[in-house]
């Protein structure tokens, strides 16, 4: 094993991946959980598997054992272009689910099963199902922060960064758009389609108030603000720019603003921290209970014994995987 002389005096295991998260992961704490990252590595070329991790995951996670990260819509296109004969998913349960359908003989592992979502929870298929009947043949636009069963009685899916492409794609006047309340209001300010929403939210994101975004601007009047789209209206009003996951890491690589506040979940703004170390990143962030359900060593154990293992109802995947490639087909 590689070693490298600390500034404390110590000598730490897997330097060249120490780097990358030494500013978040203090040299004690890495002694301690560099035996699941070399375990892990070496799992994962035994099994021909593939790591997928979202932009919410945790430094040690994000920069040191996975092999793909992004947010919904970059993990759902590798998933669907891997050659891995095991996928695993460092998210959240729909995520999983989501590969499933588009690797149906494939085995998808979730480190945690009750690694959840508010907003997948927020929704069944019988809703939907209502809602088809009172707009009838109004499409369903439904965000992929949902269950396989949601997916499968939908029309299209979309992300928070393809949401408008994917409402303006289908050429009609009116979509319901589901389950994310806010996220569709957001979306509804931008577009001429009118949009029929649902009273879902992301338990993360709708806790951030205009008062957040003012207290950040009275300590550190030169920073910029940046709001997921899942952040009620008046939060990405009183921001500078608002985006997925993927958007802000493409503003900050674009614009490098001195100081940014990311308004999301806390772990997004420590990974895009790595990369640009002179941007002092300010945390008005809430945690992810769902996403701190993955760990390093739940996903050492993942590999191990393969499981939990993701499953989805066979009568379920046509129609959650077509909702699925139709999303992925608009550029």
């Amino acid at each position: 094993m590689l070693h490298v002389p600390a500034s404390h005096g110590m000598t730490l295991p897997l330097p060249h991946l120490y780097e990358r998260v030494a500013r978040h992961v203090p040299p004690m704490e890495w002694e301690i959980i560099s035996g699941d990252i070399q375990a892990i590595l070496d799992l994962k070329r035994r099994r021909n598997a593939i790591l997928l991790a979202h932009n919410y995951q945790s430094p040690e996670i994000f920069h040191t054992v996975a092999d793909i990260v992004g947010d919904s819509l970059a993990l759902a296109r590798e998933a669907a272009a891997t050659d891995a004969d095991v996928i695993l998913l460092a998210g959240v349960h729909f995520m999983a689910e989501t590969a499933k359908v588009l690797n149906p003989d494939k085995v998808v592992l979730i480190p945690d099963e009750k690694a959840g979502c508010s907003l997948a929870e927020s929704i069944r298929p019988e809703d939907v199902l209502a809602l088809k009947a009172k707009y009838p043949g109004v499409p369903v636009v439904t965000y992929v922060n949902t269950s396989a069963a949601v997916k499968a009685v939908s029309d299209v899916c979309c992300t928070s960064g393809n949401a408008k492409k994917v409402v303006e794609a289908l050429g009609v006047p009116r979509v319901i758009m589901i389950p994310d309340e806010y996220l569709a209001r957001n979306i509804a300010a931008q577009t001429d389609v009118e949009i029929i929403s649902w009273h879902g939210r992301c338990e993360v994101h709708e806790r951030f108030t205009p008062m957040d975004i003012a207290e950040i601007r009275d300590i550190y009047p030169d920073v910029t603000v940046i709001a997921h789209p899942e952040c009620p209206p008046d939060v990405v009003a009183a921001s500078d720019f608002s985006g997925s996951t993927a958007e802000m890491v493409g503003f900050v690589a674009d614009k490098r603003p001195a100081r940014v506040a990311l308004v999301t979940e806390c772990s997004m703004g420590d990974n895009v921290a790595v990369h640009y170390p002179e941007i002092d990143f300010v945390k008005p962030c809430n945690l992810c209970p769902h996403m701190k359900r993955i760990t390093l060593s739940n996903i050492r154990r993942a590999l191990e014994t393969m499981g939990p293992e993701v499953t989805v109802d066979p009568a379920l995947l046509p129609g959650a995987r077509l909702s699925v490639e139709r999303m992925l087909a608009i550029r």
